[in-house]
């Protein structure tokens, strides 16, 4: 990542787009609790500094703020898209020059819109790769959080026991992308290269379908086999 400073950055800042939302707001709170300077970022400027108010207020911190998508994107070092993928193209129109020589993470899965417990392969290969290419070499899309269900990220004083699984971009990025995520308590690794973000995308809708047959909520997945800290 020649020229971009976030990886010299041992404590980098995130800015959640979408952060008023149900699983931006999750998200950004548990970044929020870990100390983490973290920047909510909405269409509605107010909208954002209202829910930064309400998760500093909860966890009695001030490292929330509140912006517009794209000031929120220029000010952070690690920008994070909470934004359904049909909702998607306008907010990365508007973001695409302040996402420069940054870190932006894709939580977005590859989903059937009329029937989620079926993938759908983005025309791309996978919409990180889609995004990659939207923003150019300069700035590094990694593909993570698409293995962990919204209702587990909501349960704010509960462990998440499912692994997160980081690809794309580059192995400083993917590396700077695992430690921030680990300093919310989610054990994260590295799974390569952008062209196995298909994978990853795609998993949501096998855990799905398993919720779905087994009539339960929140079903992830965990590595075996691999050292933890």
């Amino acid at each position: 990542m020649s020229g971009n400073q976030t990886i010299a950055n041992p404590n980098p800042s995130i800015a959640v787009i979408g952060g008023t939302g149900k699983e931006g707001s999750a998200i950004a709170a548990r970044f929020a609790k870990a100390g983490v300077r973290t920047l909510i970022g909405s269409r509605d400027a107010r909208k954002a500094q209202n829910t930064a108010n309400a998760i500093n207020a909860r966890f009695g911190r001030k490292n929330v703020e509140g912006y517009t998508n794209r000031d929120a994107t220029s000010k952070a070092d690690i920008v994070l898209l909470a934004i359904p993928y049909d909702g998607i193209r306008p907010i990365l129109d508007d973001i695409r020059e302040s996402a420069q020589n940054k870190i932006v993470i894709n939580i977005a899965s590859s989903l059937d819109p009329d029937r989620k417990s079926r993938a759908r392969i983005n025309p791309a290969g996978s919409i990180t790769a889609e995004m990659q290419q939207f923003f150019g070499e300069n700035t590094k899309v990694v593909a993570a959080f698409q293995n962990v269900s919204p209702e587990q990220l909501e349960k704010l004083d509960e462990k998440i026991e499912t692994d997160v699984l980081v690809c794309g971009g580059d192995g400083e990025s993917r590396e700077m992308v695992i430690n921030l995520i680990k300093r919310i308590g989610i054990d994260a690794f590295d799974a390569g290269t952008i062209s196995n973000a298909v994978v990853v995308e795609t998993m949501a809708a096998v855990l799905i379908s398993i919720n779905i047959k087994y009539k339960v909520k929140g079903t992830g997945i965990r590595l075996v086999g691999v050292p933890r800290q």
